[in-house]
C-alpha cells in the first residue's frame, strides 16, 4: 500500500513537470477577458478549448468530466480551422486539398483527433480550459502534406 502511494506521488509529480511548459490561462478561477494566443509556433500548432459541463449533473465530477471533454472537442475544432488554412505549395490550402481528396480528409482528422492535451484548468464554476498541441511532424508523417 506504501509503494502504491509513492509510486501515485511520483506520478503526479511527472505529470506537473511535464505540463509545466503551458502557462496557465485563468486568473483566480476564471477565464480571462482577453485570450492572448499565437496557435503556430514553428515546431506545432496549439489550441485552446472552453467547454461547460451541465449544472443538473449530481456531481462535480461529473460535471468536471463533460466540461473537460467538450473542451477537448472544442479545442480539436480549433485546430482543424487552424490546420484548414494552411497554404501548401502551390497556392493551395488544406482546405481545398481535402476537398479533393477524401483520404486526406479522413487522415487529417485523425491526425488531430491525436493532438495532446497539455494542460486542463477548471473554472471555479465548473467550466474547464484545456491546451492542445499538435507536433507539425506528427501531421506531415499523418497526412503526407507537405507542410511549410
Amino acid at each position: 500500500m506504501k509503494t502504491i502511494a509513492v509510486l501515485t506521488a511520483a506520478l503526479a509529480v511527472l505529470m506537473a513537470a511535464g505540463c509545466s511548459s503551458v502557462r496557465t490561462r485563468l486568473a483566480h478561477g476564471r477565464v480571462p477577458d482577453v485570450i492572448d494566443e499565437k496557435p503556430e509556433k514553428s515546431s506545432y500548432y496549439e489550441a485552446i478549448g472552453i467547454g461547460a459541463g451541465d449544472p443538473a449533473l449530481a456531481t462535480e465530477t461529473q460535471r468536471r468530466s463533460l466540461a473537460r471533454d467538450a473542451a477537448i472537442v472544442k479545442a480539436q475544432y480549433e485546430l482543424l480551422s487552424m490546420i484548414k488554412g494552411v497554404e501548401l505549395d502551390g497556392g493551395y490550402t488544406v482546405s481545398k486539398a481535402i476537398s479533393m481528396d477524401s483520404k486526406l480528409a479522413t487522415r487529417v482528422h485523425d491526425s488531430i483527433r491525436g493532438a495532446r492535451v497539455l494542460k486542463s484548468e477548471f473554472t471555479a464554476d465548473g467550466g474547464c480550459m484545456v491546451t492542445v498541441r499538435l507536433p507539425k511532424e506528427e501531421l506531415r508523417r499523418g497526412t503526407g502534406l507537405a507542410l511549410p
